[in-house]
């Protein structure tokens, strides 16, 4: 074990924080530059970001008209992007943020591995974390209010690893305002720091958590939201589950818990910090939304953290044990994450890096900016995914797939903007979105069209 008389090992978390989130920013430039769209989501949380520098709420027309986003889900921590927006008003701003917290979480959780494991393997224990399957998937996916969690959960877990208890417990709090499910998250660390610190701390911390999730869920989102409900809830039924159980067994779930259990090291569950995974585990794979149950998309990345210090944890309570091959196993529990993210590396975002030509294709990127140039600033816009996140920082974009009012520019991207395959033109989307109404095809090249009204 590394030993605080050692000095402070900081450096080397520095490093690795460093190195994380500048691949990160690397890959979410290609990304930008080829104008990948993997989703709409990086658009909402620019017109969010770009309402909170105005100082206003966060009214979301992509997600329909006066939509209020904390209607959605529960973030109000994400303010803090307002100020950030404010002197850099782009869309890309939000991915180096995303990129720059991963660094952070990376840091920390590096900081902890050096103390408990010794420089060179607490830092290949941290790059491990830091370029982890679920992380990856995250920024791949671009920029979701998951990036604000992901730091919180490294530092309090951090903390909770080198018996800081009540750094453990400030770090974790402000976990319930970046989304309405971590306030069970922050319930079962409660837990868990209440009963290996033995002190009323992790008491309070459970009640702080299991109260915002339900004054968010039950209050807040309900009357927020235009429908008058938690609009997620309906996806959950425990009740088909008890009817038919073999719906738990799905092989996505199964290959999510694989992976998680060997970044774990296996010994992650020999942790109580395991048990902190539960709670979005559960609401994940309760839900009828396939989508929620595989390991890509940004759904498993405050799980890293939660894992990685359980390995953690477990290795230093192995030490402890009266039984020599599991003493065995802890003295080399450390190398299987690290292993494992080498293993799993080839099929990993950050792997399309070894070909940039081929992976960040720049081929539509001039038909693209052409796109772009031929809507005017301040203009109202109905889009679909593809050019979304491009148009959103300087024009009033809608999602062409809600009830909007009439725009003045159309815009769509007949290769990868997620249109039904009917729509082939954007005369067609036209008249299905706005019959009767005179649109003028003014630009069509490389997939993509404008069309004006009037």
């Amino acid at each position: 074990m590394f030993r605080p008389g050692m000095g402070r090992p900081t450096l080397l978390p520095v490093a690795v924080g460093l190195m994380t989130t500048t691949l990160y920013t690397v890959f979410s430039a290609l990304q930008w530059r080829s104008f990948a769209a993997p989703s709409w989501d990086l658009g909402i949380f620019t017109q969010l970001a770009g309402q909170y520098a105005a100082l206003e709420a966060p009214i979301v027309t992509i997600k329909g008209e006066g939509f209020n986003l904390l209607g959605d889900h529960f973030h109000p921590l994400l303010m803090l992007l307002g100020p950030i927006f404010a002197i850099f008003p782009h869309a890309f701003t939000l991915l180096v943020v995303q990129n720059a917290l991963f660094g952070v979480a990376a840091a920390a959780l590096t900081y902890g591995a050096i103390r408990l494991l010794g420089p060179a393997t607490g830092t290949l224990f941290g790059l491990a974390f830091g370029l982890s399957w679920g992380l990856q998937g995250a920024v791949e996916a671009q920029f979701h209010e998951i990036a604000f969690a992901v730091p919180l959960v490294a530092l309090s877990l951090t903390a909770f690893l080198l018996r800081k208890w009540m750094a453990c417990l400030l770090w974790a709090m402000p976990l319930v305002f970046v989304k309405e499910d971590l306030g069970l998250t922050v319930a079962a660390l409660g837990i868990v720091l209440a009963v290996r610190s033995r002190h009323p701390l992790g008491v309070w911390l459970g009640v702080w958590g299991i109260g915002w999730f339900a004054l968010a869920s039950l209050v807040i989102l309900p009357l927020l939201n235009p429908n008058g409900a938690w609009a997620y809830s309906s996806s959950i039924d425990p009740l088909s589950i008890l009817n038919d159980p073999a719906a738990l067994l799905q092989p996505q779930k199964g290959v999510t818990l694989l992976l998680l259990l060997v970044a774990g090291g296996v010994i992650a569950v020999r942790s109580p910090l395991a048990l902190v995974l539960l709670p979005t585990l559960a609401w994940r794979f309760l839900s009828d939304n396939s989508g929620y149950w595989g390991p890509t998309w940004q759904y498993s990345a405050v799980l890293m953290p939660i894992v990685f210090a359980a390995a953690l944890d477990g290795i230093v309570l192995v030490r402890a044990s009266r039984r020599g091959w599991l003493r065995g196993y802890g003295r080399r529990a450390a190398s299987v994450p690290i292993v494992a993210g080498l293993v799993l590396a080839t099929t990993l975002p950050l792997f399309k890096l070894t070909n940039i030509s081929a992976n960040f294709s720049t081929d539509r990127a001039a038909a693209a900016q052409a796109t772009l140039s031929v809507v005017p600033d301040g203009a109202r816009v109905e889009s679909d995914i593809g050019l979304m996140n491009y148009l959103v920082e300087r024009t009033d974009v809608y999602w062409l797939g809600n009830q909007n009012p009439l725009p003045d520019y159309l815009v769509i991207d007949l290769a990868a903007g997620g249109l039904p395959g009917e729509w082939t033109s954007a005369q067609v989307v036209a008249a299905a979105l706005h019959p009767g109404v005179v649109f003028t095809t003014i630009y069509s090249a490389g997939g993509y069209e404008v069309a004006r009204f009037r």
